[in-house]
């Protein structure tokens, strides 16, 4: 296989960026920047998540089953580099972020202009990112969104000519 080929050609996939949090206040807490997931199913709602076998928010959600996606918006490029490594709870904050806490008790980021409650339901162990599969059990809009949805959300192409993942 040509290495330059399959790079490039895996890195022409879209991907939002997303901020994968799981823990609770009086418990382990880890996050951490994604952006493999789709949705796979409209009934239930189901998304997959590609999560680095292993970090912190995979062990801790893998543990936990609970978790939340918080979608990052146009702007919010500090929080996607600030959850690149290890997250940190403290002050009431998670890495610098503002958290509420989802009625599943993982950490919602309030400053994310959506975020998506989840219960993990499957894990589907294959290389090294493996696929948390699970059900959207509630859904928050932090901020009014205004135009298509898709258009509000972070971009890995937001992120600088130079970052990439995937290929």
């Amino acid at each position: 296989m040509d290495e330059q080929a399959k790079k490039t050609a895996l890195r022409m996939i879209p991907y939002g960026i997303y901020v994968l949090t799981a823990g609770t206040k009086d418990g382990d807490i880890a996050a951490a920047t994604v952006n493999w997931v789709t949705q796979t199913s409209f009934a239930p709602p189901l998304v997959a998540i590609g999560v680095k076998a292993d970090s912190g928010a995979y062990a801790v959600g893998r543990s936990a089953g609970r978790l939340v996606l918080n979608v990052l918006g146009q702007g919010q490029q500090g929080p996607a580099f600030a959850f690149f490594k290890p997250a940190e709870y403290a002050d009431g904050k998670l890495s610098g972020e503002t958290v509420a806490w989802a009625a599943n008790g993982a950490p919602i980021l309030t400053g994310a202009p959506a975020a998506v409650e989840l219960t993990l339901l499957e894990v589907v162990e294959r290389g090294d990112h493996h696929i948390f599969v699970a059900e959207v059990t509630d859904a928050h809009l932090n901020r009014a969104i205004d135009g298509r949805p898709d258009e509000a959300v972070l971009h890995m192409k937001d992120l600088g000519e130079k970052v990439f993942y995937g290929g």
